[in-house]
């Protein structure tokens, strides 16, 4: 589904990311944990085709990012770490906008509105201005929109940060039921305990460099995954 080859991203002569190569299979939910700094966003952002990069190249379902991004951006969704949406539209709006663009048809947009909308308890704010939303509110309306026209791979920067615990759990049955129809997903997370119980693998990069992946029991073994993270930070 993903396909990363020794991706390289660099702000003059600073690497953010190094030389980075991972991929991840239909049915997989992947995590990538580091610290503040340590290229996770910066690696998100070139798979999305935010930012371009020096060398490497990125594959979603079989397609260069590099060579045909509009097809490449069809098949995915993505949630930054902050929820930057369009503050002067309603929150209806915004969602028949991005439905619009991926060209969801009425009948299909109505439904996964009023099931995703109701399961975050949003349906009586849609028709209020995002402007008024709280952070909260702001980042469940962008986890709908990323799920409206049923993307393959679902890209999230940090999807827990400003979520209520209900949410929060919302959120990972969602994902489970995204692998489970043979999706993939791919986010970052500072929450190691989320990350130990939800993901199949696991990624950890620091300075740019991935220092360890593979599935959950192959990194940690019988330690935790914070345990295994704060170790791997000191080296």
């Amino acid at each position: 589904m993903l396909k990363i080859e020794h991706l390289t991203k660099k702000y003059g002569d600073f690497k953010a990311v190094d030389d980075l190569s991972l991929s991840i299979a239909p049915g997989e939910i992947y995590g990538f944990i580091g610290h503040n700094g340590a290229g996770k966003t910066t690696t998100l952002k070139s798979v999305v085709g935010i930012l371009q990069f020096d060398e490497g190249e990125i594959f979603i379902d079989g397609t260069s990012v590099k060579s045909d991004p509009l097809k490449s951006k069809k098949e995915i969704a993505y949630i930054p770490d902050n929820p930057d949406i369009y503050e002067f539209m309603t929150g209806i709006k915004y969602l028949n906008f991005i439905a619009d663009i991926f060209g969801v048809d009425s009948v299909k947009r109505l439904e996964r509105i009023r099931e995703y909308a109701g399961l975050f308890e949003l349906t009586a704010d849609l028709a209020q201005p995002i402007s008024t939303y709280s952070h909260g509110m702001k980042q469940k309306l962008a986890i709908i929109s990323a799920w409206l026209h049923d993307p393959k791979l679902i890209i999230m920067d940090e999807p827990f940060v400003g979520l209520d615990p209900k949410a929060a759990h919302i959120l990972k049955g969602m994902m489970r039921e995204v692998c489970d129809k043979g999706g993939a997903i791919f986010f970052s997370t500072h929450v190691l305990e989320v990350a130990e119980k939800l993901c199949d693998k696991i990624a950890i990069i620091k300075d740019g460099k991935l220092i360890r992946s593979g599935t959950m029991e192959d990194v940690k073994g019988d330690d935790s995954l914070e345990e295994v993270f704060l170790e791997l930070e000191e080296e």
